[in-house]
């Protein structure tokens, strides 16, 4: 396909660079919006499809998750975990502000939602 479309440029007097890009992920901030549990993700690809925030890239290595390429631009949507194919092969590590904590009145206990 990349043949196909460097033929035409070159007729028009286009520079054509057939060198490889690359892309580099961002360091991960230290609380990692997505969690892949590599025993159960099989490297479907649904999650990159459907972001609306492109954090993804499409893992080079076949059957292997994702590279979370962007984590500081997950909104915590969960749309990636609520389309997943296959339950538990992800989950959304949301930061620690954003983690409620909720109190009983009756014991005055205190818990989270997981």
């Amino acid at each position: 396909m990349g043949g196909q479309l460097q033929e035409p440029l070159r007729e028009r007097g286009h520079p054509v660079d057939t060198q490889p890009v690359y892309a580099t992920p961002n360091p991960p901030t230290p609380g990692r919006p997505i969690i892949f549990d590599p025993n159960f993700c099989h490297g479907c690809n649904v999650c990159v499809t459907i972001c609306p925030e492109d954090v993804f890239l499409p893992s080079p290595t076949k059957g292997s998750p994702p590279i979370i390429l962007h984590p500081e631009e997950c909104w915590y949507c969960g749309v990636c975990v609520d389309d997943c194919n296959r339950q538990g092969a992800l989950r959304l590590n949301h930061p620690l502000q954003q983690r409620v904590r909720w109190k009983r009145k009756a014991t005055g206990e205190h818990f989270r939602m997981r």
